[in-house]
């Protein structure tokens, strides 16, 4: 068996029950988990080990005053615990929101609030943030890795506990998790998951990551990211792979690829930025003797790249395409794949490139990558933008998805990756909006006004660049980019902060006083081609 036998569309569904607590039963001995720590602490987890933690979790959970419908944030790394605590919040029926370790109190304060959550779970100086943007807020705080003033000690609670039996009736389309995705304006959208949706990444799992039982998982992403849904938890768990965990406190190139030399990972998915690192790096005369199979999303793959990476291991990079709204739209396949393209789409969408009255472009013409939903609800579609409506709204049109994103198919019906539709930056994988470092800036007294946009980079395919006109008694000056790019990593998510900073009088707008951004972007990749 290299798949549970689930239906597609099940009325009711749990994945903590009908995928780990399935996997207990028939092959409570195999693998789920090999969690490395950065001293070299090895750690390995069976599938009847995770189920039992994650009842654990789930009664800590329910007894800390948790309930179905609750938001929980998840802001941990990759301690073991984040996987027990996503699968304890799935088990309850509350919904779980993962948030990154570089977010900073203000952004925590917005999570807070915006999603109404009753519960948040952190660590160290993730802990202190959550103080600190939090005050005597009425929210249940768990804090892992030992006792913490005014918080309860998870760890000591799930191990004085007995496991909770996962819900059996949590509904395929009730709501399950809550990631925040920037935008091009405002703060980040809440993206809202059901529990259907976990169970269709074995889309993902099948189609793109081509996992079976046996074999050893790696994904480099970020546990706050949607990426980490994708390949740290529900697509290899559903194919009952095992998923190799390395706890760091920031990526390392060359221990890195000292792991895949001796751990017997067998599939790699990480984003370009890291290929693009590996390639420049020590990787001649290296071998890595399990690896079979590597995958990249996020952003789109250089061909150069993915021509050092085989001509270094002997492997291709099958690029796959996809976002924190739906499960893998689109990949290049083991034995089909195209250089450089966003690839195939997978065999459950009617994946396109139509024009602005939804009508499908002929092959070689650009327009929006949309998915059809007219007819049906495809596997692992979002729920909605909560709060939001409007939002929501304005990506549907003429019975398709809009993605955002603006794409070619050729005649072969591989889609090419041509740019975002909106302002947001790819960088490394994450998402910005300019809004968020646009008021970042803002905050400082030496900025009047400011324009940000994306601006190429060899390595992280593209930074943020900002346009600032400074204010009375400011001059531009080293010291001072150097200032601002502090304050912005102190006042939100460092990843964000502008690593180019620009002096400028004046800032192209329209004529109702928006600024063109557009312009100004391309302005940089003119720049950046010549």
């Amino acid at each position: 068996m290299t798949m549970l036998d689930l239906p597609d569309r099940p009325d009711l569904f749990n994945f903590t029950r009908d995928v780990i607590g399935r996997w207990a039963e028939l092959r409570p001995g195999d693998p789920a988990m090999l969690w490395v720590d950065a001293d070299g602490r090895t750690v390995e987890r069976s599938f009847s080990n995770i189920a039992a933690a994650a009842g654990r979790a789930a009664a800590v959970l329910a007894a800390a005053g948790v309930r179905r419908g609750d938001t929980v944030l998840i802001l941990l790394n990759r301690e073991q615990q984040w996987w027990e605590l996503m699968l304890g919040c799935i088990a309850i029926g509350a919904v779980a929101s993962p948030g990154t370790t570089q977010l900073m109190a203000k952004d925590i304060a917005y999570r807070h609030q915006a999603a109404e959550a009753r519960c948040v779970a952190a660590t160290g100086d993730m802990a202190e943030r959550v103080d600190k943007a939090l005050g005597d807020a009425d929210i249940v705080r768990l804090h892992i890795g030992g006792p913490r003033a005014g918080w309860l000690d998870f760890d000591a609670l799930r191990d004085a506990t007995q496991p909770l039996p996962p819900l059996d009736d949590t509904r395929f389309d009730e709501d399950a998790l809550c990631y925040f995705t920037s935008g091009t304006t405002g703060q980040p959208k809440m993206t809202i998951h059901s529990h259907g949706y976990m169970l269709a990444h074995r889309i993902t799992g099948s189609y793109w990551l081509d996992l079976k039982p046996g074999d050893l998982h790696w994904n480099l992403s970020d546990t706050g990211w949607a990426k980490a849904a994708w390949s740290s938890l529900f697509a290899p768990w559903l194919m009952g792979a095992t998923i190799f965990v390395h706890h760091n406190a920031a990526f390392d190139p060359a221990a890195t690829m000292d792991l895949l030399e001796r751990m017997p990972v067998t599939t790699l998915c990480a984003p370009p930025t890291a290929y693009r690192m590996f390639v420049r790096g020590d990787i001649g005369g290296r071998t890595f003797p399990s690896l079979r199979h590597c995958v990249s999303a996020g952003e789109p793959l250089n061909p150069e790249v993915i021509d050092l990476w085989k001509g270094a291991t002997g492997l291709d990079i099958h690029d796959g395409y996809g976002q924190t709204e739906t499960v893998l739209l689109c990949a290049n396949r083991p034995g089909a794949a195209r250089q450089g393209s966003m690839g195939r789409p997978a065999p459950a969408f009617d994946l396109a490139v139509i024009d602005g009255d939804g009508r499908r472009m002929p092959a070689g013409e650009e327009g929006d990558v949309a998915l059809r939903i007219a007819e049906s609800l495809p596997p692992g579609l979002f729920a909605r933008y909560r709060d939001d409506p409007q939002r929501t709204a304005d990506t549907r049109r003429h019975g398709w998805y809009l993605t955002g994103d603006r794409a070619i198919v050729d005649e072969d019906g591989y889609f090419w990756f041509v740019g975002r539709s909106d302002d947001v930056i790819l960088s490394s994988g994450y998402r910005i909006g300019p809004f968020e470092v646009e008021s970042a800036l803002f905050e400082h007294p030496a900025v009047a006004e400011s324009a940000v946009v994306s601006s190429p980079d060899p390595t992280r395919g593209e930074v943020v660049k900002a346009f600032v006109i400074l204010a009375p008694g400011y001059e531009p000056s080293e010291t001072l980019v150097k200032t601002l790019q502090d304050h912005v990593k102190a006042t939100t998510a460092p990843y964000k902060y502008p690593r180019k900073i620009e002096f400028v009088t004046n800032l192209p707008k329209t004529v109702s006083g928006k600024i063109r951004r557009k312009e100004l972007r391309d302005q940089e990749w003119q720049r950046g081609a010549a």
